[in-house]
């Protein structure tokens, strides 16, 4: 019987699922040799969030010490006052946005650390590069065809599950293309397989597994057999329809909201999810980005929102998943003549885990003067991306071999 690369290149079934769906035909194979039918044993799972648009870490977390930073920033610029609606004093030089109040404690409790100043060595101000860059873990290259997670996921050093890696998006993100096996699930409640490589060139809806076979035309995929089917068993759908997040879990109704609470059911599915990857848009603040309001605050309170419900929601199950965050590049510390801020350079992102060592802002930043900032414009890169990165998939994902997840990249990795 063909082996899961041999299904996956030959077109038989590829998966860029719009719901629970994507059986891709790797699946069925590995069901018909391994009849998988047990839930796997635990793993740990490392949920990785993409902030597309370019995050301002500087407002996210404020250097509000550097006396420079008013001065550069006038009219978004914020005190941490103890007073209602300002900053969450960090350590006496960095402070929370208020709109990030609900993972606040996470950081008093020493379980959430803070990265800034981290960014990419290459100086695009494009998003679409710089995005592109991140996810493949090449930053000095366009010509690597896979995604660093998808790199991660065939050097954890044990044979992956069917669904060892699933990304909560329409369709698969670039971290995660690439030689080992990944699934892109929009909606666990729907059940709309895109086939490729099928003469029917369409979307085949179906009800049930077994109508999906009969619908379709795809020799390749009838040879597996109506039972390799059996592995997507494995995923509980009464949990789904009904599922009741933990106590004090209340996701925002928003689309990584829905998100967070899909990588919950499955992480409570216990079926061997070891990378899970969601994002979250509108973080191109060129205009009216405000402070406390404003449309800068209402989507960090989204995205704050959305992680304490999924942590929450994590109860019993917080040893074993990590929560890493990312945005493509910072936002310039001048802000601009509308209000906002434009394309920059470093950013910050969050670890949260119950074995990170929390509780501190990790930075090698300097001072803000103008001098210092780089081009006169932006907060320069102190931290590669890759050494956080490779850093959490090594401790986190056991994966021993760095070099082999960054290729070119012979930086010190910043443990957490």
């Amino acid at each position: 019987m063909a082996n899961r690369r041999a299904f996956m290149k030959s077109g038989a079934m590829a998966l860029f699922a719009t719901g629970l769906g994507g059986v891709p035909s790797f699946i069925a194979a590995t069901a018909g040799e391994k009849k998988i039918i047990p839930t796997y044993k635990k793993n740990k799972t490392l949920v990785c969030i993409f902030q597309r648009g370019a995050m301002d870490g500087l407002m996210a977390v404020t250097p509000y010490s550097d006396p420079n930073l008013k001065l550069l920033r006038p009219g978004l610029y914020m005190s941490p006052a103890q007073t209602e609606g300002q900053l969450f004093d960090l350590d006496g030089k960095f402070g929370l946005h208020p709109s990030l109040g609900s993972l606040s404690p996470y950081f008093t409790e020493g379980r959430m650390a803070v990265v800034h100043g981290v960014g990419s060595p290459n100086k695009t101000r494009s998003h679409f590069d710089a995005q592109d860059y991140m996810e493949s873990g090449t930053p000095n290259s366009k010509s690597t065809a896979s995604g660093w997670l998808n790199r991660a996921v065939g050097l954890t050093g044990h044979e992956a599950t069917p669904f060892s890696a699933v990304s909560l998006t329409a369709a698969l993100p670039r971290s995660l293309q690439g030689d080992h096996d990944a699934l892109a699930i929009n909606n666990l409640e729907e059940f709309v397989i895109q086939m490729r490589g099928n003469p029917l060139a369409g979307n085949i809806a179906a009800n049930s597994f077994e109508q999906l076979y009969d619908q379709t035309s795809n020799q390749l995929l009838k040879q597996s057999g109506k039972e390799s089917f059996e592995a997507m068993k494995m995923l509980d759908l009464k949990l789904v329809k009904n599922y009741t997040p933990a106590s004090g879990a209340i996701y925002p109704n928003s689309p990584l909201g829905r998100s967070l609470k899909q990588i919950a059911m499955l992480v409570k599915m216990n079926i061997g999810m070891e990378v899970a990857f969601a994002e979250s848009g509108g973080w191109d603040t060129h205009f009216n980005q405000g402070t406390t309001n404003g449309s800068f605050a209402r989507n960090l309170k989204d995205f704050s929102d959305s992680i304490a419900a999924f942590w929450k929601d994590m109860a019993g199950y917080q040893d074993e998943v990590t929560v890493m965050t990312m945005t493509e590049f910072g936002r310039t510390v001048h802000q601009n003549g509308t209000g906002g801020t434009d394309h920059g350079r470093a950013s910050c992102l969050f670890v949260l885990g119950n074995d990170v060592q929390g509780g501190k802002v990790y930075h090698k930043m300097g001072s803000l003067d103008k001098a210092s900032l780089e081009d006169n414009r932006d907060l320069p890169v102190t931290t590669d991306f890759r050494s956080v990165f490779g850093a959490v998939a090594k401790k986190h994902l056991n994966v021993v071999d760095t070099a082999k997840l960054f290729p070119g990249y012979e930086g010190d990795m910043l443990y957490l």
